[in-house]
């Protein structure tokens, strides 16, 4: 088999294009491996050479796709006449004709190499606009470092500089100056800083768990629907952030479904229904009254006194249905953020309030697109000064 062992780069130049070709069309590492022939390490080490998982190219439905540049191959190898070819595909036989001078005539032409050469000859020669614009540079080094998502740093940048044209660049273009050899527009540390941490790129997975049925639950069907559209201030989304199996211990999460402000609370190795209850009570009465209206939570057995709870606060809690993490969206993704603080399998024992203080203080005063580039913070002030007027 091609790429054991040592000697993965023997891999042919075709192959490792096919390789990349099917990781950019969905597939994945153990599917491109037996569908290529080569073990699924060569596979990860072809992607990792090639700057990590590809994005997706658009390429004008005017120029040739590789599944066009496929059938002329085909039909060379078949003796078609160009004519012919050029008919199957939609195409002038004068296309069909350039294509196949260009790239080796009728004897050489190959649609891996013909495919290749016209995605370099479309690469503009211009430099990194980030290697070229120090400003511009410094300013995405600084939001890295604050643990800004590349996309945040994009949306921001037009709020920070608004007069100045030149300090605009894509998520796109960060990504690419961390993630691809030979770039050097920004340091190749900063990709530590990258909320995954990941210096490559890799598919999104994530997998959905149960964690069991209370009783007198108030269905997330039955929420009132100006809940839904986010229109009024003060419904909350909640769940634990679950720390290591070996270390049994946990973080509370709450995320405001309007303005996206995040509160934390810890709760160490203890997540029983009453030590639970207690701490989300002391954290959700620190809120004045009129932004603390109903938390949506999942149906796990730590909210079992939830009716307590809302005698006690005068919130009312409403349950997803089971093994439905999108109906609280909005904490699926802010837990997901705080795993950059609180990596799986962190032991959280001994996080306290002032260390969650300090995680939430970073995640409220960063930019979400969601919010028109506005921090959390910013937006939950706005609410506020108007529930207060």
């Amino acid at each position: 088999m091609a790429g054991s062992g040592r000697r993965w780069f023997r891999i042919p130049d075709e192959v490792r294009f096919e390789i990349r070709r099917r990781i950019a069309g969905g597939q994945g590492p153990e599917e491109v491996a037996a569908g290529v022939g080569v073990t699924v390490r060569s596979v990860f080490r072809v992607i990792a050479d090639a700057g990590g998982m590809p994005c997706r190219r658009v390429v004008s439905e005017h120029r040739l796709s590789l599944a066009d540049r496929e059938e002329i191959s085909r039909g060379l190898q078949a003796d078609e006449t160009l004519t012919a070819i050029a008919a199957r595909i939609g195409r002038h036989v004068s296309t069909v004709s350039r294509e196949v001078k260009a790239d080796g005539g009728r004897e050489t032409y190959r649609a891996w190499r013909a495919d290749r050469r016209a995605g370099q000859r479309r690469c503009r020669p211009k430099p990194e606009k980030l290697a070229t614009i120090p400003g511009l540079a410094a300013a995405v080094e600084v939001g890295l470092l604050q643990g800004w998502s590349p996309e945040q740093i994009a949306g921001r940048l037009p709020m920070e500089f608004p007069d100045d044209n030149d300090m605009r660049v894509s998520a796109e273009t960060i990504y690419r100056s961390l993630f691809l050899q030979g770039r050097g527009a920004l340091r190749k540390e900063l990709a530590s800083c990258l909320r995954s941490g990941r210096a490559r790129r890799r598919p999104h997975r994530r997998g959905v768990s149960g964690r069991g049925r209370i009783p007198d639950m108030v269905l997330i069907s039955d929420r009132p629907a100006e809940i839904e559209d986010r229109a009024v201030p003060g419904h909350w989304e909640g769940d634990l952030l679950l720390g290591g199996t070996r270390t049994p211990s946990s973080l509370g999460t709450l995320v405001e479904r309007s303005s996206r402000l995040v509160l934390l609370f810890p709760l160490g190795n203890d997540r029983s229904a009453e030590h639970t209850r207690v701490k989300l009570a002391e954290t959700i009465q620190t809120l004045p009254a009129q932004l603390r209206r109903s938390i949506t939570w999942d149906q796990g057995k730590e909210m079992a006194s939830h009716v307590q709870f809302t005698v006690d606060t005068g919130v009312q809690v409403y349950f997803c249905d089971p093994h439905s993490p999108w109906q609280r969206g909005t904490n699926e993704n802010t837990n997901g953020l705080l795993r950059q603080y609180f990596p799986k399998g962190a032991d959280l024992r001994h996080v306290t309030q002032t260390d969650c203080d300090a995680v939430a203080a970073s995640l409220n005063n960063r930019p979400r697109k969601t919010l028109g580039y506005k921090t959390p913070l910013e937006s939950f002030t706005e609410l506020l000064l108007a529930t207060t007027a």
